[in-house]
This record gives C-alpha cells, sequence and structure tokens, in this order.
C-alpha cells in the first residue's frame, strides 16, 4: 500500500470516527461526555491534518460521507462506550497501516496517532487492551 493510499484509508476512518463520536456524545452519560468531546475534538484535528496530508502527498482528500453505518444499535450510555472503543479499535487499524506505507515525519505522525487510539480504547474499556493495536487479527 502506498503512503498516499494509507493516508486516504486513514481520513476515511477519522470520518466515520468524527461521525460516530456525535453518536456516542448524545448517548453517553453525563460522567463521560467531556472525554467523548475531548476524543471528538481529536479526531477532528486528526481529520484535518489527514487532508492537508493527502494534498502533500499529491491527492485529493476524500469528503466524508453524509451517514456512517454503526455496528451494532447504540440506544444508551453503555452502548455508546462500546461504540468508542470500536471507534477507535478501527482507527489504530488504519494508523497501523500507515505506519507501514509511511517513512520520516509521516511515519512517526501516525505512530503517534495510532498510540493515541489505543490509549482511548483502553479508557473508554476501563483498562485491558491488545499487545499491538491495529494489528489484531491481521495476517
Amino acid at each position: 500500500m502506498s503512503a498516499l493510499a494509507a493516508a486516504q484509508a486513514a481520513l476515511a476512518a477519522e470520518h466515520a470516527a468524527v461521525y460516530g463520536y456525535g453518536v456516542v456524545g448524545a448517548r453517553v452519560g453525563d460522567e463521560r461526555r467531556a472525554e467523548a468531546a475531548q476524543a471528538h475534538a481529536a479526531h477532528r484535528a486528526r481529520r484535518d491534518a489527514l487532508a492537508r496530508t493527502v494534498r502533500e502527498l499529491g491527492g485529493a482528500p476524500a469528503p466524508a460521507a453524509p451517514a456512517y453505518g454503526l455496528p451494532f444499535t447504540v440506544a444508551d450510555g453503555p452502548a455508546a462506550v462500546r461504540l468508542a472503543a470500536e471507534l477507535e479499535d478501527r482507527v489504530a487499524g488504519v494508523y497501523a497501516d500507515l505506519v507501514r506505507a509511511a517513512r520520516g515525519p509521516l511515519r512517526r505522525e501516525a505512530a503517534a496517532a495510532l498510540r493515541e487510539a489505543a490509549v482511548r480504547a483502553v479508557r473508554w474499556r476501563g483498562g485491558g487492551g491488545v499487545a499491538f493495536p491495529g494489528l489484531a487479527e491481521r495476517p
């Protein structure tokens, strides 16, 4: 996978995460609403940075879809917490691909984004994670 293709995939995942955190923020309990807002802001910032990166790599940033399908129904706070963890896992996966495809500063930035997503996933789950985030179930 080229760095441009991996950056486009990461951008698409960030678009989906921004959308998903809108759902999380609407359903999560008051005790975790600030955490959801912080994650939402972090994903918006990563999305904007990736759009610039895609342009720098010679591509046209893919726009966000009008809506995204959710992996399950999010009707309450516990489901919103599960969705947040799932979003972070998915983002970690595409950043793992970008780490493999990129070099130099882009690779370092992708590794930082992977780490941030993995930490957020662990926090949403209340502890516990995988040894190599983004690489679970990959050949």
